[in-house]
């Protein structure tokens, strides 16, 4: 008898992986002739984002993010209000700044 695939089984434990996460520890000794070398203590938690804010965990990276998010959305404002303000410039138009001077025009006045 073959094993089957099951896709709808590995759907579930995502779910649930992303909805109520998971710790992984693992404690590893490297040692050689029986004298350790170096020890590596490591945990890892898996979960969904909503769930890691939920426990406290990356809640300076949320913080970060939304501040963010606030400031481009602010700056964002700001240069459509300042973009309103500005005059729409025709095809070989020049700006008052850019137009060379006449000199005949400044001796009349």
């Amino acid at each position: 008898m073959m094993p089957k695939k099951n896709e709808e089984t590995l759907v579930d434990v995502l779910d649930v992986v992303l909805r109520d996460g998971a710790v992984l520890r693992a404690d590893v000794i490297v040692s050689v002739a029986g004298i350790p070398l170096v020890g590596l203590k490591l945990t890892a938690a898996i979960a969904g984002m909503e769930t890691m804010n939920e426990y406290g965990l990356f809640e300076e990276w949320d913080v970060e993010r939304r501040q963010t998010a606030i400031t481009r959305r602010q700056h964002k404002d700001v240069r459509h209000r300042e973009a309103d303000g500005l005059e729409e410039l025709g095809v070989g138009s020049r700006h008052e700044a850019d137009r060379p001077v006449d000199r005949n025009e400044d001796e009349a006045t």
